[in-house]
């Protein structure tokens, strides 16, 4: 289907062609929600750990006799019933993620930008670039177009002005082509692609 292309002046500049195969999904939400679950439990660090029993240096002479005295009968100091004892059964560093196969992560992809396309949600502009690395500036375009909360997908390279305009206003999200993803996608009300991130998508499902 044909949509039209924007300048960051809001102005008209032609149209352009989007795939069906690859914007003209019936979004499922289940393959969604399996690849933003893939891409949280893959960034966790699994470095939480506690000493267990084991780790713990204290004594390990009995602390009492066994028999005669009426109390329980007990060991070490490092079992996990004692102050300062180890923690039983508490976290141990491990790794989080989960595997999805390539072909799976593409049609999450493919589902996202379809599911973005069906909300009326996508924007494509000729070119993301600025001419001076000004904050202000930019936000007052992006409020004229309506772009409170956006995810900018540009070419190779983001543009060193935009990159640096944009990093310090909230809910915009600036990436390369590269590093486009199902869970930046979803996270943001509006897609906004250009069209060298229109072609490069094309060529990547192609």
């Amino acid at each position: 289907m044909d949509i039209k292309v924007t300048t960051l002046d809001g102005k008209a500049s032609g149209k352009v062609s989007l795939s069906d195969a690859i914007f003209g999904l019936d979004p499922r939400a289940d393959i969604l929600q399996r690849m933003v679950r893939y891409q949280l439990a893959k960034r966790r660090a699994g470095t939480h750990q506690v000493q267990g029993r084991s780790d713990v240096n204290r004594t390990g002479a009995r602390l009492y006799r066994q028999k005669g005295t009426g109390n329980a009968r007990h060991h070490a100091a490092s079992a996990p019933q004692f102050r300062g004892g180890g923690k039983a059964h508490g976290p141990q560093s491990r790794d989080h993620s989960h595997n999805l196969n390539k072909k799976f992560r593409a049609l999450a992809l493919r589902h996202a930008l379809s599911s973005k396309l069906k909300d009326d949600a996508i924007v494509v502009v000729d070119d993301a670039a600025s001419k001076d690395p000004k904050t202000s500036a930019l936000r007052s375009q992006l409020e004229k177009l309506g772009w409170t909360n956006a995810l900018v997908i540009s070419g190779k390279e983001v543009d060193k002005n935009f990159g640096l305009a944009a990093r310090n206003i909230p809910n915009l999200d600036v990436l390369p082509i590269q590093g486009i993803n199902v869970y930046d996608i979803l996270r943001r009300e509006k897609l906004v692609l250009t069209k060298t991130a229109v072609e490069a998508l094309e060529e990547r499902f192609k």
